[in-house]
């Protein structure tokens, strides 16, 4: 009966906001992730860190939304590290 409860509360619930817009930026993330394990976009190219900063900031806006502090410093700190390995990519192409 509870397992039951359980599963028919699934069925009832709707995708909020934050939740649309964090499976989003996770989404993104995990293109990257993947892409870059199989090979298909080596961790220095700008699709992967354009990716990495794109999803990073958007799960970390999820993460405000929701109040929840430990991942808006993870997913913040990551998108700044992405968008610093983007400046450093753009800086040595341009010199």
């Amino acid at each position: 009966p509870a397992l039951t409860s359980y599963f028919s509360s699934i069925k009832k619930t709707h995708m909020d906001y934050p939740t649309i817009v964090a499976s989003l930026g996770v989404s993104l993330l995990l293109i990257a992730f993947f892409l870059n394990m199989f090979h298909f976009l080596k961790e220095n190219s700008l699709l992967y860190i354009g990716l990495n900063i794109a999803g990073a900031s958007i799960s970390c806006y999820a993460s405000v939304l929701i109040h929840f502090m430990p991942f808006v410093i993870l997913e913040g700190t990551w998108g700044v590290v992405a968008f610093i390995g983007l400046i450093k990519k753009l800086s040595r192409t341009s010199g």
